[in-house]
């Protein structure tokens, strides 16, 4: 028996850091993506995400602004980095102070940042979950209109994308599993 097409892609997918053509990523597409993706599961239905979009039109300047945070030795080497894609999506959370609440949002986001990748797949989006040490940053955070209240979970960069990474493999569950009481 084959896998089927959701093994298929979930086992395709790869993280596509560069080479990005030059195929401009429209946000309508990024909000389609959004819109089936946000049906991962989530606590007590908190849906504790929020996006902010990049595009390729305001990435220079974005770009510019966060390298600003970095050292200035840096700041050249960040710029480029965070222009490599052609978008970049901000994904922010709810972060609540209780430890239970906090983790399931993390959860919760992070299935849903993986519905969103694999329906980017699908469509030869590439995307790569970031989380640089500006993700940390007070100024970015300012910068993004991120509130007290919330985390920013990563930076999707965004690309579409020739040629696809080769596989590098996985460890089989069976070498990571135990049974209780065995």
């Amino acid at each position: 028996m084959g896998l089927s097409n959701l093994s298929e892609l979930i086992r395709g997918r790869r993280s596509i850091k560069k080479g990005y053509t030059n195929q401009e990523v429209k946000k309508e597409l990024v909000l389609e993506l959004l819109n089936d993706a946000v049906w991962a599961p989530t606590h007590g239905m908190r849906e504790p995400w929020r996006f902010i979009f990049i595009d390729q039109d305001h990435l220079p300047n974005f770009a510019e602004k966060v390298a600003r945070t970095y050292p200035e030795e840096m700041q050249e080497n960040r710029k480029n980095y965070l222009m490599e894609p052609n978008a970049i999506l901000v994904v922010v959370m709810e972060a609540p102070p209780l430890p239970k609440q906090w983790d399931e949002n993390f959860g919760a986001t992070a299935a849903m940042i993986q519905n969103f990748w694999l329906l980017a797949w699908e469509k030869r989006l590439g995307v790569v979950w970031k989380t640089n040490p500006h993700i940390y940053n007070e100024e970015v955070k300012n910068l993004l209109n991120v509130q007290e209240h919330e985390k920013i979970v990563g930076f999707l960069h965004l690309g579409y994308f020739d040629d696809i990474p080769e596989d590098k493999g996985r460890t089989k569950a069976n070498d990571k599993f135990t049974v209780y009481g065995q």
